[in-house]
């Protein structure tokens, strides 16, 4: 018989604390989304913060008055935190103010909420269709979802394994917002590097500081550099080099761009506006090259997965849940119930009506967007499960490129239209690597369902106010030094292509967009036919790209923080395994914490 405390699930005190963890980690994802395009699964910070917390708790109010923290509740939390923080998918830190640069038009707090809980509910109503498909007949990895189970399982097998690593959480997280509000209030910590000039290139005033190439005070970037790992942190340092080393300098020594007159001056402002051309021409064709490229071995799977006989999926299923809540999971038969179907028609209703009524798009477009965003959600999860990675920019620029040859006039239909894909795309992928860490736990898929539900509404209250609190004005504030926002510059390239034509970009900006995407298809192609273990030898098309959007001392700080963990890892490997993720997890939220912080403070003050 099952200890009942051990199979708790959705009580409130989880889906509580879920809520609140998720609350106060969606802004992490915004303000680093801002910074550099990333997010963070923010699943395993939220495992560990709520087992620092309800221990601590049971400790001060007396073990016999305070439940023991469950692992089941524990997974309906990260389910709920993890949902709130993958808000961001739903347009956030791209085509929602990629919108506002093009047209002014800044939505309001309650609206953009709406918006965002509208576009995210489709894909948490695919996800859920697509549980039994993908996790016990395709039985794909879900590695995000594995990582997550593992983690909970060794924290809850080892009592103290927990207490350490939320221990180095929070010390690095302390270390990081310290640095932050400190360099934000007390005194400004300076950048380091030589200031050495390109007078030999006939640049008088040109140098590598105001170039970017200096070692800054970020441990959001030394962070982010720990979890992407050693083969991102190179090809961005190579990007970097490439874009800032050798692009800026060539465009201030041929007269296309006007040479400062200061030596401190920085020149990101002035030469991303070239350099963003051939950068995302980069991302995009990488990105798409390997969406495409992945699209024949899908079609081969979801043909196999009907072979299955249903004796195979029966014994699957027996032998995966033998541990399982048998009670819960008998009645969480998900697939095509009354109920789900009542589900999409609501969210297709209101996807639709928001599309028309906020943004302005005509219906037909708008019932459009929505049948092919259902398609590329499927296609989603399915690239997700095999990888770990939502292709959601590589999505989003499908339905950029259908709607700019459909209506190429109208960068508001391109942009929203391809918003409530990515949107759908994102959290239908993280609601699966969920349902994968609860099906490993033995977890009801009912009770997941609602903490998903419960986190999508929360992030999108919380991401929405944290976004329009970090930037209030989104032409004046984005694209620069301070907030380089590349995903932002990625959909707005994509949008003013369509509507203005390539003979309004800079001069010389269109063969720098065909070299550049070039190059990234040929990197993408090599990398698709170099074996697994190959490629990291190989730079990321994608990396590089990303480093010709973002300052070059962005991109030193994240090969450092690459370079820092693969040392460790080689040094001390069992250390490494145990602590990495929570220290890169720390330095990222801290800082970013910080950041929202400062923000509000400059809001209520008015400087």
């Amino acid at each position: 018989m099952p200890d009942p405390l051990a199979t708790r699930q959705l009580t409130l005190r989880a889906a509580a604390t879920g809520a609140v963890l998720g609350a106060l980690l969606v802004p992490c994802n915004v303000y680093s989304g801002l910074k550099i395009g990333w997010s963070f699964n923010m699943s395993i910070a939220a495992a560990l913060l709520s087992c620092g917390f309800w221990a601590t708790a049971r400790r001060v109010g007396g073990e016999d008055r305070i439940a023991h923290w469950g692992m089941l509740e524990n997974n309906i939390n990260q389910t709920c935190a993890s949902s709130a923080a993958s808000i961001i998918s739903a347009g956030l830190v791209a085509p929602i103010p990629a919108l506002a640069i093009l047209t002014g038009q800044t939505l309001r707090w309650p609206v953009l909420s709406v918006w965002l809980f509208t576009v995210s509910l489709i894909g948490v109503l695919v996800g859920l269709s697509l549980r039994r498909q993908m996790l016990e007949v395709q039985k794909l990895p879900f590695p995000s979802g594995i990582a997550t189970a593992e983690t909970v399982r060794e924290i809850y097998a080892r009592g103290s394994e927990a207490a350490s690593r939320v221990k180095h959480l929070l010390g690095a997280g302390a270390v990081a917002a310290t640095t932050k509000l400190a360099g934000d209030f007390l005194i400004a910590i300076p950048q380091i590097g030589p200031a050495l000039g390109l007078g030999r290139f006939g640049l008088s005033y040109l140098n590598l500081r105001n170039l970017g190439f200096v070692l800054d005070p970020s441990f959001l970037m030394i962070g982010f550099g720990a979890i992407v790992g050693v083969r991102v942190g190179w090809s961005m340092l190579l990007g970097a080099g490439i874009a800032w080393g050798v692009l800026a300098p060539w465009l201030y020594s041929s007269g296309r761009l006007p040479e400062p007159a200061d030596p401190g001056v920085l020149v990101f402002g002035q030469a991303v506006e070239f350099l963003l051309w051939p950068g995302v021409t980069m991302i995009v064709t990488a990105a798409l090259v390997s969406f495409f490229w992945s699209l024949p071995g899908l079609l081969q799977g979801f043909a196999r997965s009907r072979k299955q006989t249903s004796t195979d999926k029966a014994e699957t299923t027996a032998e995966e849940h033998s541990d399982a809540d048998v009670a819960a999971l008998g009645s969480d038969d998900l697939s095509w119930g009354w109920w789900l179907a009542g589900g999409f028609a609501i969210a297709t209703l209101l996807a639709t009506v928001t599309q028309v009524m906020i943004f302005g798009i005509a219906l037909p477009m708008a019932l459009l967007a929505i049948g092919l965003t259902f398609v590329l959600a499927i296609v989603a999860a399915r690239v997700s499960g095999e990888t770990g990675i939502p292709p959601i920019g590589a999505l989003g620029k499908v339905t950029q490129l259908t709607f700019g040859l459909i209506h190429p006039t109208s960068v508001g239909v391109n942009l929203m239209t391809a918003n409530v894909t990515g949107g759908a795309a994102g959290q239908c992928s993280d609601l699966l690597h969920d349902l994968k860490t609860g099906k490993l736990l033995g977890a009801s898929v009912r009770a997941q369902a609602w903490a998903q539900v419960l986190g999508v509404l929360v992030g999108s209250m919380a991401g929405s106010a944290a976004y329009l609190v970090l930037v209030p004005d989104p032409a004046g504030m984005l694209l620069t030094e301070e907030w380089p926002a590349p995903a932002v510059a990625t959909w707005k390239a994509v949008a003013e292509l369509f509507r203005d034509g390539i003979d309004a970009a800079p001069s010389g900006a269109l063969t720098a967009s065909i070299i550049g995407g070039c190059i990234g298809t040929a990197l993408a192609v090599v990398n698709q036919l170099l074996p697994q273990d190959k490629h990291r030898f190989c730079p990321s098309a994608v990396s590089i790209g990303l480093a010709f959007v973002i300052p070059a001392f962005n991109s030193i700080s994240l090969f450092l923080g690459a370079m820092a963990a693969a040392l460790a890892t080689r040094v001390a490997p069992g250390w490494a395994s145990r602590f990495i993720l929570p220290i890169a997890a720390g330095f990222v939220a801290g800082e970013s914490l910080a950041g929202v912080a400062s923000a509000l403070v400059a809001l209520l003050t008015g400087s």
